[in-house]
Parts: C-alpha cells; structure tokens; sequence
C-alpha cells in the first residue's frame, strides 16, 4: 500500500502563487508515478502534471504547460506542484495519485484509471 497526503491549498488571489505537497509514503519502491488532478464543482477529474518516481521526467497536459511545475524531493519522499498566475478557474480540490504501473508513453498517466492510490485532496481557492 501507498499513502498520499496533500497539504499547501487555500484562499489565493487572481494572479497568485501556490505550492502544494504530496507526501508519499509505504510501498513507494513500486511505485512508478505521481500525478496531480484537481476537480472543480460539478467538473470531471482533470489531470494537471505528472513525474516518474525514478527520475526526473515531468509531463503536463498542454492546457497545463507554463503555468505549473511539478517537481520532487526523493530525500523526503515528497512531491510539489508550483502554480503561478493563478486564476479564479483554477479553483478546484487538487489531489494527487501513485501507480505501480510503467508506461513509455507519457499520455498514459493522463488518466485516472492509470493510478491506484489517492489523496484525499487540499483544496485550492482562487478569489478575482
């Protein structure tokens, strides 16, 4: 098993910044990926950015590219999500996900079936 715990959301202002974590712990040497999602009211799951657990590839979706940046600290077992110019579209709980599963193409992270373990989410409110 593999236990996720987000922390870092709040109330942001338009045009702000927020850095939120994802603490991984338990079987993390299976693990293979992070990913981020947020979900806003009445809104599907959207997947936001992801990172292989082994190094240090980063995947965005193109309506993600430039404005976040997801990294992580392999001392700490801990992985960030950097968002800039925030906007009041961006409000939404944002979760994050590990899977044990290996994929060569990137696209395949994308979506939700792909990860086994969740967060319970941190929620991220941006005000105009």
């Amino acid at each position: 098993q593999v236990a996720l715990v987000e922390s870092g959301g709040g109330l942001v202002q338009a045009g702000g910044s927020a850095r939120l974590s994802c603490a991984v712990s338990g079987r993390t040497f299976s693990t293979r990926a992070v990913g981020w999602f947020r979900q806003a009211p009445g809104k599907d799951h959207e997947f936001v950015a992801g990172i292989r657990w082994g190094g240090t590839d980063t995947f965005y979706p193109d309506s993600m590219k430039g404005r976040f940046t997801i990294s992580r600290d392999s001392a700490k077992n801990t992985v960030y999500l950097q968002m800039n110019s925030l906007q009041p579209e961006d409000t939404a709980v944002y979760r994050c996900a590990a899977t044990d599963r290996t994929y060569k193409v990137d696209n395949y992270y994308y979506a939700r079936r792909t990860y086994d373990y969740w967060g319970q989410g941190t929620q991220v409110t941006v005000s105009s």
